[in-house]
């Protein structure tokens, strides 16, 4: 039996891993609501299928009336993706407040004024499914990206509450966690640098920063790949909260989760001294 199409509403389509999930959702016969900034977008599609709305993300009732105003147009949302964002490249010291600000305001709160608007109509319709795209820097982050991370850790936190939140209410969590993909989120439309440089860092941040811009344009992710395997996710009877794309990101968060591991083995005894004595 074929599948019934679903109702995808999709932040950030002008380009990216935004607009690859738009496409992908498009080719099998899914209705696509999709935002950008100005209400535009390129993407190539005489099906009718799509709609493309404006959107602010980091306008708190811009986000709620526009997700009811796509709520309206086929009076449901099965799919709520979360993409919109930009990062930040520069050591911790180095950030300013206006700039930690502005990735906070993008990234974590954009996400949180869509997902607070669209609750209400998932548990209406007593079903839906949450994708926050995040990045292997909400899992493992290397230096020189400590507030984009910070914004991203936030919606990793954000999201694994949620999503046993919303369990019984018959709403589902995907975290989506990229490593490098070949858009352009490495060029001067998707990436900022923070405005100071403190020559102390050169070797840390500095170098972190000079290797992304050599790797740009020659990322190892393919963001059409990337689409297909977050609508295979979607569509999965029990689909993951974490969703880690990419060799490379699955290589880092490997190397990661080993090093929490002995970390949590050298210092059990210290861990475990902290309770009181007698308790179970």
């Amino acid at each position: 039996m074929a599948q019934a199409a679903k109702i995808w509403f999709v932040t950030g389509i002008s380009r990216g891993l935004g607009k690859a999930i738009a496409e992908a959702a498009l080719e099998r016969g899914d209705v696509v609501i999709g935002t950008t900034r100005d209400g535009t977008s390129d993407i190539a599609t005489q099906s009718g299928r799509l709609h493309v709305l404006p959107l602010d993300v980091t306008q708190r009732e811009a986000a709620r009336a526009t997700v009811a105003a796509a709520h309206a147009l086929h009076g449901r949302l099965d799919v709520v993706v979360n993409n919109a964002g930009f990062g930040l490249l520069g050591a911790v010291e180095e950030a300013t407040d206006e700039e930690t600000r502005d990735v906070f305001a993008v990234n974590f709160f954009g996400t949180l004024h869509v997902t607070q608007a669209a609750l209400p109509l998932l548990r209406a319709q007593g079903h839906g499914h949450i994708v926050n795209i995040t990045s292997i820097a909400g899992l493992a982050p290397m230096a020189g990206s400590g507030l984009y991370a910070a914004a991203k850790f936030a919606v990793e936190g954000m999201s694994q509450s949620l999503a046993e939140e919303v369990r019984p209410l018959g709403i589902r969590v995907t975290i989506v966690e990229p490593g490098a993909f070949r858009t352009d989120f490495l060029s001067d439309r998707s990436i900022r640098h923070t405005g100071s440089k403190i020559e102390a860092y050169d070797q840390t941040s500095g170098k972190a920063a000079r290797h992304l811009a050599e790797i740009a344009g020659k990322q190892l992710g393919d963001p059409v790949l990337g689409a297909r395997a977050i609508l295979r996710a979607v569509d999965a009877p029990v689909p993951p909260l974490h969703l880690v794309l990419g060799s490379d990101a699955l290589r880092r968060t490997r190397v990661k989760i080993e090093q929490l591991s002995r970390e949590l083995d050298a210092w059990q005894d210290v861990a475990t001294s902290t309770d009181f004595s007698g308790t179970a």
